[in-house]
């Protein structure tokens, strides 16, 4: 089965910004530029269909279909965190 799945680089660049609401601390997390977190975020939302965030001047606000999806993501990263590290101390039991 192929999965239809968005960028990752687009998922983590808006998990990030829809955890600090911020575009900005989101690419200083990331270590890119605001501008590419705003290019991603577009993309995203291109690929999706829908807006993620409500844009007025320099902030942002995640719109209520922003909001689920930000949970969504949170929880997809997470288990994948879960697996990263269980892969990683089975290796290290051996």
């Amino acid at each position: 089965m192929v999965r239809r799945l968005p960028s990752l680089t687009a998922l983590r660049a808006f998990d990030a910004a829809a955890r600090k609401l911020h575009f900005s601390r989101a690419a200083e997390e990331l270590a890119v530029t605001p501008g590419a977190i705003s290019r991603q975020i577009q993309a995203l939302e291109a690929a999706l269909g829908i807006q993620l965030f409500r844009r007025s001047g320099r902030t942002v606000a995640l719109t209520e279909r922003g909001r689920a999806f930000a949970d969504e993501v949170a929880d997809a990263f997470d288990r994948l965190a879960l697996a990263a590290d269980k892969v990683r101390d089975s290796g290290r039991s051996r």
